[in-house]
């Protein structure tokens, strides 16, 4: 979603099928205004999760997909020229913060240190945002939550979470789901009928369960529901597999044959 235009809530909620309290805990924190980070490994469904919720309570949502160069400035807004003329041109954040919104911050962690001091004010009781350029001191109205999501995993000594940012937010920590719910999840996603999900969740299961292969991290249900998606266009599963599971995991030709022998072994 382009940050600068709100996903608008008006419609049916994206499906998203919920393995404990998160639902009831999001719609609390949304009440109570507070802000609300996700921890969990990529592709567990972390996003779905919130877009479910902005649909389900109502409000807009506003996706921004965080990395290295992502400034303060490219939350908040600046001034652009436009017709001969400058214009202030609010960002993301500050349009959420403006129309009591929800702002969603896809891997805070990768976006440049000055975020998260922007970020502070509107995570305790002021609910504030300055804007420096403007002069102007926005308060939250009802409505407005922050939302923010990162992958413990990937943490490391140059990007990582201060504790002093972690402890303004209520968190949830996202895993995968069992594998009946994984099963449900990707069988509705695909088309794929769940008979046929099974062995895909099994292998993700024992992939996930691996130790001492040179793998960042398991196969994701995205990539489940990638897979399944091909096999019930009609592709081969083998064709499907290599595409959907081996080739995005891994580059190295020793780890992708070791993952292909692991799924002969659930497929024969």
């Amino acid at each position: 979603m382009n940050a600068l235009a709100p996903d608008r809530a008006d419609r049916t909620a994206p499906y998203y099928r919920p393995v404990a309290q998160e639902c009831a805990l999001f719609e609390a924190a949304h009440a109570k205004g507070l802000p609300l980070l996700l921890k969990g490994p990529t592709g567990c469904g972390k996003t779905r999760f919130v877009e479910h919720m902005a649909a389900r309570l109502g409000r807009p949502l506003y996706t921004v997909a965080c990395h290295d160069d992502l400034s303060a400035a490219d939350l908040i807004g600046r001034y652009l020229l436009r017709g001969g003329e400058t214009e202030w041109v609010d960002g993301p954040l500050t349009r959420a913060v403006r129309e009591g919104a929800i702002c969603y911050l896809d891997e805070v962690i990768e976006a440049r240190k000055d975020v998260t001091v922007v970020l502070h004010p509107l995570t305790d009781n002021r609910r504030t945002l300055m804007i420096d350029r403007t002069g102007e001191e926005l308060v939250a109205p009802p409505g407005f939550m922050l939302v923010a999501s990162y992958n413990p995993g990937y943490q490391n000594i140059l990007k990582r979470l201060k504790p002093s940012t972690r402890q303004r937010f209520l968190s949830i920590t996202f895993g995968f789901p069992d594998p009946a719910t994984e099963v449900a999840v990707v069988a509705r996603e695909s088309g794929l009928d769940a008979a046929r999900v099974a062995p895909l969740v099994r292998l993700a299961g024992m992939i996930r369960a691996l130790s001492g292969m040179d793998l960042e991290e398991g196969v994701s249900t995205r990539l489940l529901i990638y897979a399944a998606s091909l096999i019930a266009a009609g592709m081969p599963l083998e064709r499907a597999l290599q595409a959907a599971v081996v080739e995005p995991l891994t580059d190295e030709p020793d780890v992708a044959q070791a993952l292909r022998d692991l799924i002969a072994s659930v497929y024969g």
